[in-house]
C-alpha cells in the first residue's frame, strides 16, 4: 500500500488509487457541522469510505500515510448549481456559440470544466439544465473514464413556451433549437409527462423556471410564468418517482407560489423579501443564491455586451446587483442557504469570496458548501462532512478559514471517494 502511494507521488500522477487503509493526517480539521475545529487529527479510509476519525497519527498495520503537515482539512465542497458544459461569457459569444456547437462538442468542453471543479475542491456537483451529454459524463466519472466530481442532473429545465428556457426566442425560425419539446411545458399534463420523460433519460432531479430570466431574449425576470397547476404538477409527479424539484425564480411572488407548490430549492430568488425568506424557511425550502453568476454576467455586460445573447445586456445591468443586496435579508431570516455558483467554466470557488463579503460568515459559507448542499442534494448521508461512513471526500487549504477565509479558494489536496486527485507539495509519505 505505501509502495502504491509512494510511487505516485514520486512518478508525480495526477490520480491515485490505491485500495487498502490510507490515514491522512493534518494539523486542523473542520468537519463541516461544527465550528469548533479539531486539531492535529487523522482521517482513516478503506477504499471510499471514511472510517474513523481519530487524534493524533492514527495506526494502522500496512497503512499509507498522507501528511498534509500544518494545512486544514475539510470535507469535499459541493457546487450545487452548475451548468457544466457553459463557458463563461467573456469567452465567447452565446448565440454564435449556441448555433455552432453540437451535444458532442459541449461534451467535450464539460469535460475539461468538470476536471478543473475537481482540481478547485469540488467533489460533487449539481448541474441544473443539462441534456444527454451531461447524463454522459456523469456515467464517465462514475466509471472512471474521465476525472470530475460526482454529478447529479437535471435534464432540460421545464417552463413555458417564450419562457427563460425557450431557447427559439429572438431567433429566425430557421435557426431555432432542434428538442426544445424536451423542456416545454404549457399544461399540467405536458409537465408530468415531461418529469416521467426525464426521469427515463437519466435525470437525478428536475428543473422548473416558473419566472423569466435575465440571460435570455424576449422575457421578463419580473414575471411569473408558469401557472400554479403546471408547477404542481411538475412538483408532485417528480417527488412521486423520488426526485426533488429546483426552481429558477427572480420575483417574490413567483417564488411564494413555486414554494407552495413544494419545490425543493429556489435558485437565485433575487427580488424576494422578507415574507418570502419566511415562506421558505416554515416550508423548509433552500436558496441558492449564486452570486457568482451575477458577478460575470455583470462585469461581461458592463465590458462586452456584444458578447450575450441579444437585448440581455440591459437586463444584466438593470438586475445582477441586486442579488448581492438581497443576501444581508435572506441571512437574517434563517432561510437554509446551499452554495452554488451556476458557472460551468471558471472558478467556482467565487462563491465563496461574495458570500462572505456579502455577510455571511466563513464558516457558514463553508456548511452551504459541505453539510447544508449535502442536505438539500438528499445526500447528507453520504456526503458533506468528515465522518465514519461517509464518503472519503476530503479538501484540505493552507490556513484556517475561519481566520482567512481566502484559504478556501486554494485547495493543496483533493481526495473523492478515497482517490486523490490533487497533491500539491507532494504531501509525504510515512511509516
Amino acid at each position: 500500500m505505501r509502495q502504491c502511494l509512494a510511487t505516485a507521488l514520486l512518478l508525480g500522477l495526477s490520480t491515485t488509487v490505491c485500495a487498502g487503509t490510507v490515514i491522512v493526517h493534518a494539523a486542523h480539521l473542520y468537519d463541516g457541522q461544527s465550528d469548533t475545529p479539531r486539531h492535529d487529527v487523522s482521517v482513516v479510509v478503506e477504499n471510499a469510505l471514511i472510517v474513523a476519525v481519530e487524534p493524533g497519527l492514527a495506526q494502522r498495520a500496512g497503512a499509507a500515510v498522507v501528511e498534509l503537515g500544518q494545512a486544514t482539512l475539510l470535507p469535499g465542497f459541493i457546487d450545487s448549481h452548475v451548468h457544466v458544459a457553459a463557458k463563461l461569457p467573456s469567452r465567447t459569444n452565446a448565440l454564435e456559440d449556441a448555433l455552432s456547437h453540437s451535444d458532442i462538442d459541449r461534451a467535450f468542453d464539460g469535460a475539461s470544466f468538470v476536471r478543473a471543479m475537481l482540481q478547485q475542491g469540488f467533489t460533487t456537483v449539481r448541474d441544473l439544465g443539462g441534456g444527454d451529454d451531461t447524463v454522459a459524463l456523469k456515467h464517465a466519472i462514475a466509471a472512471g473514464r474521465i476525472e470530475g466530481p460526482r454529478i447529479l442532473t437535471a435534464l432540460e429545465p421545464l417552463g413555458p413556451t417564450a419562457g427563460h428556457g425557450d431557447a427559439r426566442s429572438g431567433l429566425d425560425p430557421a435557426l431555432q433549437h432542434v428538442g426544445w419539446d424536451n423542456g416545454r411545458v404549457d399544461s399540467a399534463d405536458e409537465a408530468r409527462l415531461r418529469v416521467r420523460e426525464h426521469r427515463r433519460r437519466g435525470a437525478d432531479l428536475i428543473k422548473i423556471m416558473p419566472s423569466g430570466g435575465i440571460a435570455s431574449t424576449g422575457d421578463d425576470p419580473r414575471q411569473l410564468l408558469m401557472t400554479d397547476e403546471e408547477m404542481r404538477a411538475a412538483v408532485d409527479t417528480a417527488h412521486a418517482l423520488g426526485l426533488k424539484v429546483a426552481a429558477h425564480i427572480y420575483p417574490a411572488p413567483a417564488i411564494e407560489a413555486a414554494v407552495r407548490a413544494g419545490v425543493d430549492s429556489v435558485e437565485h430568488g433575487s427580488f424576494a423579501t422578507d415574507q418570502t425568506f419566511a415562506l421558505m424557511k416554515a416550508h423548509g425550502t433552500f436558496l441558492v443564491p449564486t452570486l457568482s453568476v451575477f458577478d460575470v454576467f455583470y462585469a461581461t455586460a458592463r465590458d462586452r455586451p456584444d458578447l450575450l445573447a441579444p437585448g440581455t445586456a440591459a437586463k444584466e445591468l438593470a438586475n445582477d446587483l441586486l442579488p448581492k443586496q438581497n443576501l444581508p435579508r435572506a441571512l437574517r431570516s434563517s432561510v437554509r442557504i446551499a452554495y452554488g455558483t451556476d458557472l460551468g467554466e471558471g472558478d467556482h470557488t467565487l462563491e465563496f469570496q461574495l458570500l462572505i463579503e456579502n455577510g455571511m460568515a466563513p464558516l457558514a459559507a463553508l456548511r452551504a458548501a459541505t453539510s447544508e448542499a449535502a442536505a438539500l442534494l438528499g445526500l447528507a448521508d453520504h456526503i458533506g462532512v468528515i465522518a465514519p461512513g461517509h464518503a472519503a471526500d476530503l479538501v484540505a487549504v493552507a490556513t484556517d478559514p475561519a481566520q482567512d477565509p481566502a484559504s478556501l479558494r486554494h485547495a493543496s489536496f483533493v481526495m473523492r471517494d478515497g482517490t486523490i486527485y490533487r497533491r500539491d507539495n507532494h504531501p509525504t509519505v510515512r511509516d
